[in-house]
């Protein structure tokens, strides 16, 4: 239990130490008259002991109580936890619990110093309110003019920093909790279609570059994963991709491999029969290095160095224009493949692991329109395969309502009972 201690006066006093003016039967302390006289005193859950002062012996009694009682119900907060700023507990506290990489971390850090800092870094973090939690969030369209799902994303980063310093017993609740976050404001893709992949792939002006753009529709990897194929991790046998691995570029370190975002990218994926052929010939016409930077890496420039994100946008575009399309960028055909299993009756599980989503609802947020398209194919299909020969999809007039029922759903079941 903890005790209150009277600051004003000595516990011990020596002998013949002159008695208190002000407080009879007392001897004045060193501090006596300064500040706040009582001293509560308790040990937080983990033995070390806190202090605060008050005006009065009741108060601090009454603050005792009170932090006892949070001890027992397991809501004690440490009054001074939420005293550090927002931009000590983000970079201290928030940033090294995060299990991402590098670029990651270089790309957290550098949404919270541009939009976050400059607004809230020097605040205690427990002064913000929800208020200014809501203004914030507006700011990021209004002052810094983010676009599409980019406040969503800085967003999450400010609201994580929050919900974490809720968990580790920081704050009593984040200032965001009823706060709806920016909306995603991200435009449906419409990916190419296999004829349009088709075309794209044979306007190619280099083997390398239709042999890629191939393997890229037909296994949906990013771009990052594409120039860091590597022939160990196909397996010509079985037919199967190791994804565990891509090629990314850093300012002051150039391009290097690094492993992926999430352990969800850790993946293998199936091949096509057309893949592994191209695949096979590729490699035997345009054999990989053996040494160097770029050993053992599938596709590679002319000249044996790595291929940039620069240049894979370049032979894209290059490539739709001599076919004759609409210029695309890499992620789209990574879009394409997604909707060839969408529309092929996959579910979004099986999507999600192919592509080496995080969750489903990332695939669910990314496709729903396409989800939606294949439903509606569906029906379309049930519809074909229940209709009776000869039946051309008008109506017909129900024996009981005399409403109009579709000719295509009234060719068996209860609808043909009736007629009979």
């Amino acid at each position: 239990m903890g005790y209150v201690a009277d600051r004003w006066h000595k516990t011990r006093p020596n002998p013949g130490e002159p008695e208190c003016g002000q407080h009879k039967g007392m001897v004045a302390s060193a501090v006596h008259g300064k500040g706040k006289r009582w001293q509560a005193r308790y040990d937080d859950p983990n033995g070390k002991e806190v202090t605060s002062l008050w005006a009065t012996k009741t108060e601090a009694e009454r603050e005792i109580n009170k932090q006892e009682a949070a001890k027992a119900t397991g809501s004690w907060l440490d009054p001074k936890a939420g005293r550090v700023t927002v931009e000590r507990f983000a970079l201290d506290t928030w940033l090294p619990a995060q299990s991402i990489i590098g670029r990651s971390e270089t790309e957290y850090l550098g949404a919270l110093r541009r939009y976050c800092f400059p607004e809230w870094g020097h605040r205690e973090i427990r002064s913000i309110k929800p208020s200014e939690a809501g203004a914030w969030q507006k700011l990021l369209t209004t002052k810094y003019n983010l676009k599409g799902t980019y406040p969503n994303r800085v967003a999450r980063y400010v609201r994580g920093v929050f919900r974490l310093a809720v968990i580790d017993r920081v704050i009593p609740v984040s200032p965001f909790e009823r706060i709806p976050a920016p909306a995603a404001d991200a435009k449906p893709v419409q990916p190419p279609d296999v004829t349009e992949m088709k075309k794209i792939i044979s306007g190619a002006y280099h083997p390398r570059w239709r042999i890629m753009w191939g393997l890229d529709s037909r296994t949906g990897l990013r771009s990052g994963e594409l120039r860091a194929v590597h022939i160990d991790r196909i397996d010509f046998l079985r037919r199967t991709l190791l994804v565990d691995q891509q090629l990314v570029y850093e300012p002051g370190k150039g391009l290097y491999f690094d492993e992926l975002k999430t352990g969800a990218g850790l993946r293998t994926i199936p091949l096509t029969k057309q893949d592994v052929d191209d695949l096979a010939w590729y490699i035997s016409v345009f054999p990989p290095a053996t040494s160097g930077p770029a050993a053992g890496v599938v596709f590679t420039m002319a000249d044996g160095s790595l291929i940039g994100e620069s240049s894979l946008d370049y032979a894209l575009k290059a490539s739709c224009r001599h076919a004759g399309v609409k210029e695309r960028h890499a992620h789209e055909v990574r879009h394409h493949y997604a909707s060839v299993l969408i529309a092929g009756g996959e579910n979004p599980k099986v999507v999600q692991k192919r592509l080496g989503h995080k969750d489903v609802m990332t695939t669910l947020r990314t496709y729903s329109h396409l989800f939606a398209e294949a439903e509606e194919r569906t029906r379309d299909v049930l519809d074909a395969a229940w209709a009776e020969p000869g039946e051309t999809g008008g109506e017909t007039e129900s024996p009981e309502t005399g409403g109009r029922i579709p000719e295509s759903r009234s060719g068996s079941g209860v609808v043909a009972q009736l007629r009979a």
